[in-house]
């Protein structure tokens, strides 16, 4: 099975393999290639460039040359030697690349490989002690892959030794760092056998290793290489669905509550990247995960901090997680990690923490907790940071605190405003979006108000929509909003900014429902100025509102009735705007659920009701009934436009009552 100078001789010939005389070579596993991993990331791993860039040692060591000679013995020994060989090779440092090189230069991997496939399990377990060193290295990695040795490692997690099993889960931690090592585990059906090594009995678990026995500690041993193997498996969408199917879930949150910090790394990682899935985020809910995950939080252990931060920011999407969180005291620790300046140049644990941070917010009773450790304070102090990934949780966590008016004056009095406009500058799409939302809150407040128009930050807002992401456009949009209504002045404001009407305008052109909605909302803020609107009339805005009136989106639907509400009392809109057939449309708004939807409904029919013919057009569209009913609402907005429309309605139908009378008494 072995030939000369590495290379491997045709399967299909029956012959004796030197290590085990009297095992004959067996065909390998052929493994299917027609299935797609599209959802896998394109790169295997980040120190993938960095092993190809590295070069040999200019003066070979004699360790070289040693190990290569045993390789040799490995080739043309018979099992003894083979055996005592493979026991020789652990006494160097395998991890050391020039050892690597050796074994590799020499063809010994194609060696290491073929040995798998002997019975003997000696000679397999030396076998792969090398190989979970040297695939350390991402050429050897692949060149595993190469030579069909997923197959055989994957087989030998049907053995029943312990030890083998547990050589097999590290050697596959590592080789999986490749893309197609991760297709062909899943495909060789490794996924479930390694979720099978992490059923372990709790006691274990909450048992320090030094008072386990023999067997517990190979148990153990076990359940943390296939850890370590899962966790680099779930880089794959694929794989981590044939992992939950495999039942890994309720196997994770036991191996969470274990005191063996080697054990809940991995499977915390592997928690960590399977929460980006939803049914994933569900079940780790209801098994209770997060309690655990919490726990872990206050280690001491920095990685272990990182996963766990990291794990929270994925999960916290959900209410109902963003509770558990609070209930178990998860939010002071992720608040200690931000006052700690010593982890500061740690930016996985910073982002972990200031992502989970900006999800727990999302929950009134969070920032409540926030606010009493002076949460606004240290992440104002977190905006010098370089990292865009970072400055976009911060800000998202900003702009979910100054929701609430003491946080906008906490963020004035800790001289954030400065901090953010200057990162308007950002080319970073997602933290752009989270800063035009934070400065739309902050705007609300007048005193911080004055000190955005004192850095020119409503310019610096505007100009956000130019940028090309929708997210981006629409969130700038509402930020104009309030920015424009509590400025000084702000139709000179909007005046002053040149170009900036035909760009709002010119909007109303987007595919994006999100981006249309936002646009209509700003120009109803604009148009309440007479000149202002006078300039919309002529950008011929009332002829793109009336090409979106035919929507069923309910936050359109709101924000374009009050567009039309505004723009409806210039000139000649309101028969303009009839003409366009814009009143049928406005008037199957009012079957919404949503009152809010009603209110500016309603006030847009008032606009346009002062036109007779639009008063028919929205009789004969059955108004009335909808109209006394918003009568009876306790919004007094509401009630008031109702009633005003009606009034019209009934004014029409007085004079054309009279009319009439006056013609049959002629």
């Amino acid at each position: 099975m072995i030939g000369t100078a590495g290379q491997r001789r045709p399967r299909k010939i029956r012959e004796q393999c030197g290590s085990c005389p009297d095992r004959f070579a067996r065909d390998k596993r052929q493994v299917v290639m027609n299935d797609s991993d599209t959802t896998e990331e394109e790169s295997s791993t980040d120190e993938e460039e960095r092993w190809k860039d590295v070069a040999r040692a200019a003066e070979i060591p004699a360790e070289y040359y040693n190990i290569q000679k045993l390789v040799k013995y490995i080739k043309a020994g018979n099992q003894t030697a083979t055996i005592v060989s493979l026991c020789c090779l652990q006494d160097y440092d395998l991890r050391v690349q020039i050892n690597q090189f050796a074994i590799q230069d020499i063809g010994g991997l194609d060696v290491l490989v073929n040995i798998l496939e002997c019975n003997d399990t000696k000679c397999c377990l030396g076998a792969l002690t090398v190989l979970a060193d040297i695939t350390l290295n991402i050429d050897i990695r692949k060149t595993i892959v190469d030579l069909d040795g997923i197959p055989l490692i994957v087989d030998i997690l049907n053995s029943s030794m312990k030890d083998l099993k547990t050589m097999a889960a590290e050697t596959l931690a590592n080789v999986s760092k490749v893309r197609l090592a991760r297709k062909y585990v899943r495909q060789c059906g490794g996924i479930s056998k390694l979720v099978d090594l992490l059923d372990i009995k709790t006691s274990i678990l909450q048992t320090p290793r030094n008072q386990l026995t023999t067997e517990e500690i190979e148990f153990l041993d076990m359940a943390r290489a296939g850890s370590r193997a899962l966790w680099t498996l779930a880089d794959s969408k694929h794989n981590m669905e044939q992992m939950r199917k495999s039942g890994i879930v309720p196997l994770m949150a036991n191996l969470l509550k274990s005191v063996h910090i080697d054990v809940v790394i991995p499977i915390m990682g592997t928690v960590k990247k399977c929460s980006s899935e939803p049914k994933f985020q569900l079940a780790i809910t209801t098994e209770g995960m997060i309690a655990d995950i919490v726990t872990h939080l206050n280690s001491e252990n920095i990685d272990l901090k990182v996963e766990c931060s990291t794990a929270l920011y994925k999960c916290a999407f959900d209410a109902t997680t963003r509770d558990l969180v609070r209930e178990a005291g998860g939010l002071a620790p992720l608040v200690s990690i931000l006052k700690d300046k010593s982890v500061r140049d740690n930016k996985p644990l910073i982002r972990g923490a200031t992502g989970a941070i900006w999800m727990c917010a999302m929950s009134d009773e969070n920032v409540e907790q926030l606010d009493d450790m002076n949460v606004v304070h240290h992440l104002v102090g977190l905006l010098s940071d370089e990292c865009d990934e970072v400055l976009t949780n911060v800000t998202g966590a900003l702009s979910e605190c100054v929701r609430f008016k003491q946080n906008r004056k906490a963020v004035l009095n800790s001289n954030g405003l400065p901090a953010m406009v200057a990162l308007l500058n950002s080319s970073h799409a997602p933290l752009l979006e989270n800063l035009a939302t934070a400065i739309k809150e902050c705007a609300e407040d007048p005193e911080s108000m004055r000190i955005l128009e004192q850095l020119d930050a409503v310019r610096l807002v505007w100009s956000l929509l130019k940028n090309t992401s929708p997210r981006v456009q629409a969130n700038a949009a509402y930020a104009i909003c309030p920015c424009v209504r509590n400025a000084t002045d702000s139709a000179e404001l909007v005046r002053s900014l040149v170009g900036a009407m035909e760009l709002v305008v010119g909007l109303l052109k987007s595919k994006e429902i999100m981006v249309l909605s936002a646009v209509c909302a700003a120009i109803a803020t604009i148009a309440l100025d007479q000149t202002n609107l006078a300039i919309l009339t002529d950008l011929r805005v009332i002829y793109k509102l009336a090409d979106l009136v035919n929507t069923t989106d309910d936050m359109l639907r709101m924000n374009l009735a009050a567009a039309v509400a505004a723009c409806a009392c210039f000139g000649n809109n309101t028969e303009e705007l009839g003409r366009l057939r814009t009143v049928t449309p406005i008037v199957t708004y009012m079957t919404s659920e949503n009152p809010l939807v009603h209110r500016t409904t309603a006030m847009a029919l008032e606009k346009l009701s002062m036109d007779p013919q639009n008063c028919i057009t929205m009789h004969q569209s059955g108004v009335v009934p909808f109209l006394l009913e918003c009568i009876g609402s306790t919004n007094k907005e509401l009630q008031l436009a109702a009633a005003g429309c009606l009034r019209n309605i009934r004014e029409l139908a007085l004079r054309a009552e009279e009319y009439m009378l006056k013609i049959d008494d002629d």
